[in-house]
C-alpha cells in the first residue's frame, strides 16, 4: 500500500494525470510472494508495457488512428501477448496498447510518460519489496520433513509391534492406511513451501543461515524418498490388513513375522537417519541401510529353507518381501542424493 501510494504521488507530482495511473499499479504488480517473482514480474510487465506502447506507436505512425488500424493493433497486440517471456503479463501488450492508441493517440511524447510512469512505479515497488523483504524459513521447513520421517518411522515401529503381536488389533491396521494417505498429501504440501522457500531465498537480500544453500534441495530430496517409500508402505499395510480380515496371517510361520518385524524396525531407523535436518552421513546411512537388507536376506533365505507352508501362507510372505525389497531399492536410490545435495 506505502509503495503503491508513493508511486501514485511521484507520478501525480512529475507526469500528467493521464498517465499516473500506472505508478501505483506497476508497483502493486512488483510486489509479489518472494523478491526473484517481484522482479521477474515487474520485468515481464516493463517488457509487456514496451511491446505494446511500441506496436500503438508504430501503427498510428504508419497509418493513422482508425478502426481497423485499432483492430489491428488488437490482433498484433495478443498474438505478441502469447510469447512466453512475458509470463502472466501477457494480456499487458494489448492492454498498454489500447491506452497509446486511445488516449495517447499514438504519440511519442504520451508514450514517453507512460515509460516514466511505469518506470517510477516499479523502482516504489521494488524498493519496498527490498526493504521489507519477506523472511527466510529454512529451519521451519527441515523440520517439517524431519517431522515427517520420524512419523514414517514410528508407524513403522508400530506396524512391526503389531505384526509380533499375537492378537493383531485391526483397527490400528486401517487407522495406519489412513495415515499413509495423511501424510501422502502432507509430503505433496511440504514439497509446495520448499519450492516456495527456494524461491524465496533468490535475490533476498535477508542474510542466509549458513549451509542453507544446500538444506532446501536436501529437504526436496528426502520428499522424493519419502513418497516412494510410501507407496510400498501402503502397499505392505494394505497386504497385512487383508491377511487379517482373511485370516491368512495366522498361518504365517512362527518365525516369519518376528523376523519380518526386525526388517521394518531396520528401515525405520534408516528413515530417520535420511530425515533428520543435518546433513546426512552417507556411510551411516549405507551401514542402516544395510543392516536392514541383510534383516531382509536372512528371512527370505529362511523363507526358501522353511518347512512347507500353505500357499496362501506363502503368497502373503512373497508379496510383504516384494514391498520391503522394493522400499530398500528406494532407498538405495535415493542414497546418493539425500546424502551427496
Amino acid at each position: 500500500m506505502i509503495a503503491a501510494m508513493a508511486a501514485w504521488v511521484l507520478a501525480r507530482y512529475l507526469l500528467p494525470p493521464a498517465v499516473s495511473t500506472f505508478a501505483p499499479f506497476t508497483a502493486l504488480v512488483a510486489l509479489q510472494a518472494t523478491v526473484y517473482r517481484s522482479v521477474r514480474d515487474c520485468l515481464q510487465y516493463v517488457l509487456a508495457m514496451a511491446a505494446g506502447a511500441t506496436l500503438a506507436a508504430t501503427l498510428a505512425a504508419a497509418a493513422g488512428i482508425h478502426a481497423w488500424t485499432f483492430a489491428l493493433l488488437t490482433l498484433f497486440a495478443l498474438c505478441i501477448g502469447r510469447i512466453r517471456r512475458f509470463g502472466e503479463q501477457g494480456t499487458q501488450v494489448a492492454i498498454v496498447g489500447f491506452f497509446a492508441f486511445s488516449s495517447g493517440q499514438g504519440q511519442i511524447d504520451y508514450i514517453g510518460q507512460l515509460v516514466a510512469s511505469v518506470g517510477i512505479g516499479a523502482l516504489c515497488g521494488l524498493a519496498a519489496h527490498l526493504v521489507l523483504a519477506p523472511a527466510r524459513h529454512t529451519g521451519h521447513r527441515q523440520q517439517a520433513v524431519t517431522d515427517l520421517y520420524t512419523t514414517i518411522a514410528q508407524r513403522l515401529d508400530d506396524l512391526a509391534d503389531t505384526l509380533e503381536a499375537s492378537d493383531p488389533d485391526r483397527n490400528h491396521l486401517r487407522q495406519w492406511r489412513r495415515d499413509w494417505r495423511r501424510l501422502s498429501a502432507e509430503c505433496e504440501r511440504i514439497r509446495h513451501t520448499i519450492e516456495a522457500e527456494i524461491e524465496n531465498g533468490r535475490m533476498n537480500p535477508r542474510p542466509a543461515v549458513s549451509g542453507s544453500g544446500a538444506a532446501l534441495p536436501r529437504a526436496r530430496e528426502a520428499i522424493t524418498v519419502a513418497e516412494r517409500s510410501m507407496d510400498h508402505l501402503r502397499s505392505m499395510t494394505r497386504t497385512l490388513d487383508y491377511a487379517l480380515d482373511s485370516g491368512e496371517l495366522g498361518s504365517l510361520p512362527a518365525a516369519f513375522r518376528p523376523r519380518f518385524s526386525a526388517v521394518l524396525r531396520a528401515v525405520a531407523k534408516a528413515m530417520e537417519e535420511i530425515g533428520q535436518a543435518s546433513r546426512t552421513d552417507p556411510y551411516l546411512l549405507d551401514a542402516k541401510i544395510d543392516e536392514a537388507a541383510g534383516e531382509l536376506n536372512c528371512v527370505e533365505q529362511e523363507e526358501r529353507t522353511s518347512p512347507e507352508t500353505s500357499p496362501a501362507a506363502h503368497t502373503l510372505q512373497g508379496t510383504l518381501l516384494t514391498d520391503a525389497g522394493r522400499l530398500l531399492a528406494d532407498l538405495r536410490s535415493g542414497r546418493q542424493s539425500a546424502a551427496s545435495t
